[in-house]
């Protein structure tokens, strides 16, 4: 388990940073417009799939479309690709099969991008907007990401997460440690990956930034770029 420095994470100071980045990075967009597809990225938080599979039966979108293959976190996990993992779960949950679109290779955000677009073309479908479903400390790189590498510009994309603050989101399977590495990563990520051409800008105030190098200098440093 990736916990960081020994004993930081009991800090009141480390709790206090960490909380500050779970919000930050959560965008709280409005899911009152209508979309033609839930797409959920997948990972090693079920939850994730829970919350897509909901929000596709409360009518938001067309299709439900699961992307991963195996990742760095997931490998040895599960007997079979993200993907396939969450739609059954959304299947167990009563969506139709029929509605379901399973993209099982990819194992990073870009890849989620490039190999959904492939299987739509395969398919003929033109969906023009995207409610994404990720986990909470991860909807605004995700945000970034579809912004800049979607093929087409024009498409709308909205992201939401499962509504959990930060003092109910970590579990067995989503320790507070991993949640933190994972969570200063992506915001070094933020601020580094637009000039790369992997998203598009955004904006990171003077007290998120800070928090996050603190984090860094604790020990929470295992899943930088």
């Amino acid at each position: 388990m990736e916990t960081g420095a020994s004993g930081s994470e009991r800090s009141h100071d480390v709790s206090e940073d960490a909380e500050l980045l779970y919000d930050y990075h959560q965008l709280h967009m409005s899911l009152d417009e209508q979309v033609d597809a839930v797409f959920c990225l997948c990972s090693l938080d079920t939850r994730v799939a829970e919350r897509a599979a909901q929000l596709f039966l409360d009518g938001h979108g067309n299709y439900l479309i699961f992307s991963g293959g195996v990742g760095r976190l997931t490998n040895g996990r599960y007997d079979k690709p993200e993907a396939q993992v969450f739609a059954d779960i959304a299947v167990g949950m009563g969506v139709p099969k029929e509605k379901l679109l399973v993209e099982p290779l990819s194992t990073n955000t870009g890849e989620n991008v490039r190999f959904t677009y492939a299987l739509l073309q395969e398919k003929r479908l033109r969906l023009n907007s995207f409610l994404l479903v990720q986990k909470p400390y991860m909807e605004r790189r995700t945000y970034a990401t579809f912004k800049k590498q979607w093929p087409d510009p024009s498409t709308r994309i909205l992201v939401t997460s499962p509504q959990l603050s930060w003092s109910d989101y970590p579990n067995s399977d989503n320790p507070k440690g991993l949640v933190i590495n994972i969570a200063v990563g992506d915001l070094i990520r933020i601020r580094e990956y637009p000039s790369r051409g992997f998203q598009i800008p955004q904006d990171i105030p003077d007290e998120v930034w800070e928090a996050g190098q603190r984090l860094i200098h604790a020990g929470y440093d295992s899943h930088l770029p």
